[in-house]
């Protein structure tokens, strides 16, 4: 019998994400990666327990990517947050099928948890404390998960835009008009149009 192969959470976490990746994240399960490590299932539980266990190292392993030091202090403190959103965007927008993990197991991600309190940082120095930070750090959590989501998996550029062109415009004025002014938007515009508006609501 060969010697058991001796694995790293990082080449176990590894295995995982190619198989959301090529496969989404329905596919992920001890066998996949069994398969995709070439070694049999059994093999895969001397390491972690079940899927929850891979799916924590998946969420660290894409998480750990992102750069979580602090901006330049010098800047003004929206510009900081906006460069840490966009780190997070680039980052975990690599690997789409694995952003619901990341609202899971964000909690348990050291990765996670240190741009979370570079963000927190930034925010207190700007004299955003109290209900008010935790308010903006959960506002601006809840729009770069939803951000992400929706540029990779409904982007203005699909067929869904295109499709809400076509609708009655006489019944769905609105919707027609601003379906034909998104076809014009790219994902950085929508992006930061976003975030921009929200940053206004906390510089009020």
């Amino acid at each position: 019998m060969p010697r058991p192969r001796s694995l790293t959470d990082h080449q176990l976490a590894s295995a995982a994400l190619a198989v959301i990746d090529r496969e989404g994240l329905s596919a992920l399960s001890m066998r996949a990666v069994a398969q995709e490590l070439g070694m049999s299932t059994m093999g895969v539980y001397r390491y972690v327990q079940d899927r929850e266990d891979l799916e924590r190292l998946v969420v660290e392993r894409v998480l750990s990517e992102v750069d979580t030091g602090a901006p330049d202090s010098g800047a003004p403190w929206r510009d900081q947050v906006e460069v840490m959103a966009r780190r997070l965007r680039d980052t975990v927008g690599a690997h789409p099928e694995a952003i619901p993990l990341t609202v899971v197991h964000r909690h348990r991600s050291p990765a996670g948890l240190r741009w979370s309190e570079t963000v927190l940082a930034i925010l207190t120095t700007a004299g955003i404390t109290g209900e008010r930070r935790v308010i903006a750090l959960r506002a601006l959590l809840g729009y770069l998960i939803g951000a992400i989501q929706l540029e990779h998996l409904g982007p203005l550029a699909g067929p869904g835009t295109t499709a809400i062109t076509r609708l009655p415009p006489g019944e769905f004025p609105h919707m027609t008009q601003t379906a034909r002014t998104a076809r014009t938007m790219d994902g950085d515009r929508e992006f930061l149009g976003g975030l921009r508006l929200l940053l206004d609501g906390l510089d009020g």
